[in-house]
């Protein structure tokens, strides 16, 4: 078995203007003195990251490696999150997502298209630069608005939404593919892949793609009533990033699983610091032990109600407390007494 690497954390949700928030080396230096072992970088963020150098330079890339090795640091993963969004965008989300691109494909979401799968497969080639096996990533939607099944849906849309989004990906599978990378699609609301059963259509129609596999975040899991802990049993194979996230889901006689349009502090499902919502994380990194993940275990924190910097602090010793240093050995390998053919037969009575 495996023990857990962690723990790590995003800093999308803590990457500012400010200092220390404002340079990859400033970052990183917080992030080291509360207690974390890698960093979730962030790809489409200059502040901290230039993705199209780090696909062409090595020197590029070995000089981030060595300057967070310095600080006690790795990479966990880099993350599109942005920019895999992108690669579909249902026309309803245009204006939406526009802010998600480059300054000058807005407007244009050909262009815009374009940019996105190019900068997944900068990501792929950067990805290897650094000697990353797993990146991080949305897939983007066009069946979502549909996701209710009021009005009617024509026969085959959801079947045609999901042909197009394996199209628009087995190509940038592809190449990550030949980069040795595997992607973890974040399984979200807002997203085509969302839980086990949209994973399995799209894994489908890309030929069970050997690079197509689940950013496991149960966070999502709790807001959708899904059992988050069998999905282990049943995807661990495919689960090859994983987000350290808690939620809450309470339901109530005004509200439920849809929120009333209401603001996150307002919603009966709502994220919450790592420990404050009701994730059962002994049970998941249990899962995680028994079934060999080899990944990090990365916050990615997201509160309606705490400090961002609270979060953090808190996160560290958190996952720290849960991961499983496993064992080598049976515990009652003690009693174990060999081999003996001739002694399996006699207790069978033969």
């Amino acid at each position: 078995m495996k023990t857990i690497k962690g723990p790590g954390i995003f800093l999308a949700q803590f990457a500012g203007d400010a200092a220390p928030f404002n340079s990859l080396p400033a970052i990183a230096d917080y992030m080291a003195g509360l207690g974390y072992k890698g960093i979730q970088i962030p790809s489409w963020d200059g502040r901290l990251f230039d993705l199209a150098k780090a696909a062409e330079s090595q020197t590029y890339c070995d000089d981030i490696k060595g300057m967070l090795a310095d600080k006690g640091l790795e990479i966990t993963e880099l993350s599109t999150h942005l920019q895999g969004q992108l690669v579909a965008v249902h026309p309803a989300y245009d204006a939406q997502f526009d802010g998600f691109a480059a300054e000058h494909v807005r407007g244009n979401p050909a262009a815009r298209q374009a940019w996105a799968v190019e900068q997944m497969h900068f990501a792929a080639k950067a990805s290897a630069r650094l000697g990353l096996t797993t990146h991080a990533s949305f897939p983007g939607a066009l069946a979502w608005p549909y996701v209710y099944p009021w009005p009617q849906r024509p026969a085959g849309l959801v079947e045609d939404a999901f042909d197009e989004l394996a199209r628009r990906w087995k190509p940038i599978l592809d190449v990550f593919d030949e980069n040795g990378v595997d992607i973890g699609f974040e399984l979200h609301p807002g997203e085509d892949l969302h839980d086990g059963v949209t994973f399995e259509m799209f894994l489908e129609r890309v030929n069970n793609h050997p690079r197509a596999n689940i950013l496991y975040d149960p966070s999502h899991f709790v807001l959708q009533c899904l059992d988050y802990v069998q999905f282990i049993d049943i995807y661990h194979e495919r689960i090859k990033c994983f987000h350290v996230k808690d939620a809450e889901f309470r339901p109530s006689g005004r509200s439920g699983v849809y929120g009333g349009y209401q603001s996150w502090v307002n919603r009966p499902g709502r994220f919450r610091s790592l420990g404050d919502g009701q994730v059962d994380f002994s049970q998941i990194f249990s899962k995680m032990a028994q079934y060999d993940y080899a990944g990090w275990a990365v916050l990615e924190w997201e509160c309606a109600l705490k400090h961002p910097e609270v979060g953090a602090a808190e996160g560290a010793p958190f996952i720290a407390k849960h991961i499983i240093p496993v064992t080598e050995h049976a515990f009652d390998d003690f009693a174990a007494g060999g081999e003996d053919r001739d002694l399996n037969r006699r207790l069978m009575g033969l």
